[in-house]
């Protein structure tokens, strides 16, 4: 329960990061592809926030050296593709079908929430594994 309640509070958090580190975008670039620009931002802000959250405290897992935490950080990345598909498709669904910030930020909100918990089973079984699973 522990890890479920910890992996919640870590998924709201790089959420809120997410869709702050949106807003903040929005607020101060109003140019040629503003709503694009602001979503990509958002997306890595989160996707740094959520990567150092999970591998500290939700797996526990040590990387080796530069090279090891590049290539776990790009695993973890690519297995982030499928789920910020996931997360785009509502954020601009919403966005298209409702017209409103606050309705798109929903939409980003609900398609985060159903990434990370498809997020969730992916890194536990490709990304974070322990070395002798690797072999």
């Amino acid at each position: 329960m522990t890890l479920l309640l910890s992996y919640s509070l870590f998924a709201v958090f790089a959420t809120i990061a997410n869709i702050v580190s949106q807003d903040l975008f929005l607020r101060f670039y109003s140019g040629p592809f503003a709503l694009v620009l602001s979503i990509g931002v958002g997306t890595g802000v989160g996707l740094v926030t959520k990567y150092l959250l999970d591998k500290r405290y939700i797996f526990r897992y040590r990387t080796s050296g530069i090279g090891h935490e590049s290539k776990i950080f790009m695993l973890y990345t690519v297995m982030g593709i499928f789920t910020t598909a996931v997360f785009w498709a509502f954020e601009f669904g919403f966005h298209f079908i409702f017209d409103d910030k606050m309705m798109r930020y929903l939409g980003g909100v609900i398609g985060l929430g159903i990434g990370y918990w498809i997020k969730y089973q992916l890194d536990k079984r490709y990304v974070f594994i322990s070395k002798e699973a690797k072999c």
